[in-house]
């Protein structure tokens, strides 16, 4: 996995969840004419040897800041013993074979990293694909976790989903500790967001409390944020 890697480690499920779930994320860059080649990689190998217990997803990330703009990601999410069993001793021929072939089509790597996912809110059993994600610098994780919870909770929109976590390792010179992603069902509900599916009086109430929030969390700064769309998922 060397030449794989990201500064995200962004998957939305759903449902509030009460348990943590853990991910590693590599972000790296494509030609364009390679792009259907290294999907077809992908889809070939984890539909036969997906590793037992892990979600695998390949994302293009579509919107993005010029110091963001690596083309695609790779998220490899579970529970701890699932993701922690991926990256046991075990070696074959058939894995070696797939990362040679990946990295043959990769024009560079850009970054890596791992994490936990804290909660989930929202949404049925299939995930959004179309995801705006937020990288954030939280001085005060338990406080923006009960701030945030308390206002998706009362004003979370149907057909928005939304996850949150944190980053164990990978931290890039830009100060992201946590992240946030809303996932959207079509690029209309991405671009106008939650106002636009929201009455006047809704609107009303969502931001008096999103200005509660921000004078309670405990203190959050936007470090950036992009949009990328899902491609598969094992």
């Amino acid at each position: 996995m060397k030449k794989l890697s990201t500064l995200l480690a962004l998957f939305v499920a759903f449902a509030l969840s009460a348990q943590e779930s853990y991910f590693t994320i590599y972000n790296f860059s494509v030609a364009a004419e390679d792009v259907s080649t290294v999907y077809k990689l992908v889809d070939d190998y984890y539909s036969d040897s997906k590793p037992e217990g892990v979600t695998v997803s390949l994302y293009e990330n579509h919107f993005s800041d010029s110091g963001n703009n690596y083309t695609h990601s790779i998220v490899f999410s579970g529970s701890l013993d699932a993701i922690g069993g991926m990256y046991g001793p075990e070696s074959n021929a058939t894995w070696e074979l797939f990362i040679t072939r990946v990295n043959q089509h990769m024009e560079s790597s850009f970054s890596s990293a791992m994490g936990t996912t804290s909660a989930t809110f929202g949404g049925d059993a299939t995930p959004n694909v179309i995801q705006r994600y937020y990288l954030l610098d939280v001085k005060d994780s338990d406080t923006f976790k009960e701030e945030y919870t308390k206002y998706v909770s009362k004003h979370l929109k149907e057909g928005i989903t939304i996850a949150m976590g944190g980053f164990t390792s990978g931290h890039s010179p830009d100060g992201e500790t946590h992240w946030v992603i809303e996932g959207h069902k079509d690029f209309k509900s991405a671009m106008g967001g939650a106002n636009s599916m929201r009455t006047e009086a809704e609107k009303k109430a969502s931001d008096k409390a999103w200005d509660e929030f921000m004078a309670a969390n405990g203190g959050v700064e936007l470090v950036r944020s992009g949009l990328r769309i899902r491609l598969g998922q094992w």
